[in-house]
């Protein structure tokens, strides 16, 4: 624990809190559950046999020491993989799929394209359905109305387009492809728009950190069932936080192209 505090204050947050420490917590629950198996998931008292073996007197000091430094390498490895793990994932989600899966994108894409409609047909059929008496169809069609997208899909995800849609408008009032001009986009803006600008794509990235560690936890669930119990929590918290990242993080950039520098 002491270690952790010192770390802590020497550490940006960013790091400590998003990085290391859910590193350092996965870690520790790999190891556990590794050692419980399926067999004997809720062993309690074997998991702390196994630490104390690993981390108590009787080990030795260099056993204790190796078995200190191998957390500490496993722990820095997977807040290095943190990263990249979350670059993949903002990569899917922002529509801009790897040629390899580009024919389950036209898939998915397609099937998006046959759902989609426009907020003023399902207003439509809100109404009629208050008027047929089914008032909970018509208050659900009214919530997702105020959700609906304006325009037809044009990539795989939600996500993708209401990206899109901001850099379409980035490009109206800036002259500007944010996609590849990010860094000339932050420059060009007063320093109030470049925080707000600068909050909202660091919440994104949280967002995509933090599937990505529901994804690990679901793969950990193959040797130890409850952490996949875990990743499927995690994972509908972060996609529902990955949402409102998204909106924020184009509401946000749509805002500031609109300001004169």
């Amino acid at each position: 624990m002491g270690l952790l505090l010192e770390l802590e204050s020497r550490i940006p947050d960013r790091w400590f809190l998003r990085r290391l420490l859910p590193s350092a917590v996965f870690v520790a629950v790999a190891f556990v559950g590794g050692r419980l198996g399926q067999s004997r998931w809720n062993a309690g008292g074997m998991a702390k046999q196994q630490v104390a073996r690993y981390l108590g007197a009787s080990a030795g000091a260099s056993y204790t020491a190796a078995a200190v430094v191998l957390y500490a390498v496993a722990v820095a490895a997977g807040a290095f993989a943190v990263p990249v793990a979350a670059r993949a994932v903002s990569t899917l989600a922002a529509g801009a799929w790897p040629w390899w899966l580009t024919p389950v994108g036209d898939q998915v894409l397609k099937l998006r394209a046959e759902r989609w409609r426009t907020p003023e047909k399902i207003r439509e059929s809100a109404l009629l359905a208050r008027a047929g008496g089914h008032t909970v169809r018509a208050a659900r069609l009214d919530a997702r109305a105020a959700t609906a997208e304006p325009d037809r899909p044009q990539t795989p995800t939600w996500s993708g387009d209401r990206l899109r849609r901001a850099a379409d408008e980035v490009r109206e009032h800036r002259r500007l492809d944010v996609r590849t001009g990010w860094v000339d986009l932050l420059l060009d803006l007063p320093e109030a728009s470049r925080t707000a600008l600068v909050d909202a794509r660091d919440g994104y990235d949280g967002a995509c950190e933090t599937l990505a560690w529901s994804i690990a936890y679901a793969v950990l669930g193959i040797w130890w069932w409850p952490a996949a119990l875990v990743g499927v929590v995690l994972g509908l918290t972060s996609w529902r936080w990955l949402r409102h990242a998204v909106d924020l993080l184009a509401a946000t950039a749509e805002a500031v192209s609109r300001r004169k520098a």
